[in-house]
């Protein structure tokens, strides 16, 4: 199994990213996937999740109606449209399968400040 993040950086208050995870060794097609971040001194926490038909979205709270998740089958990626980014969103983003695989990936920063 292999997830590997990608698209974070610095962003100012009010912009957007788009993160992008590449996923290979399991049946894509058929696995619910999902986001998760960890900010500074804080735990892994559930950010969004997508069944592996792309018809169900699942949102923290936090993040509802700023962040959008999507799939690409025929790709094996799995993407996180973050808008209106608030400091609160600095953390490393993972994605991982839903339910999660033991290992997770290196993650891609995010870094939201002005």
């Amino acid at each position: 199994v292999q997830l590997v993040e990608s698209g974070g950086g610095l962003a100012q208050p009010g912009g957007s990213l788009r993160l992008s995870c590449a996923a290979s060794g399991f049946t894509f097609s058929s696995a619910d996937m999902s986001w998760a971040r960890q900010g500074p001194g804080k735990e892994r926490e559930f950010v969004a999740a997508i069944s592996w038909s792309g018809r169900e979205e699942y949102y923290a709270d936090s993040v509802k109606g700023r962040f959008t998740i999507s799939r690409d089958n025929d790709k094996k990626m799995v993407y996180l449209q973050m808008n209106s980014l608030k400091p609160e969103d600095t953390a490393v983003y993972y994605c991982n399968r839903n339910p999660p695989f033991a290992s997770w990936g290196q993650g891609t920063q995010v870094t939201v400040s002005s």
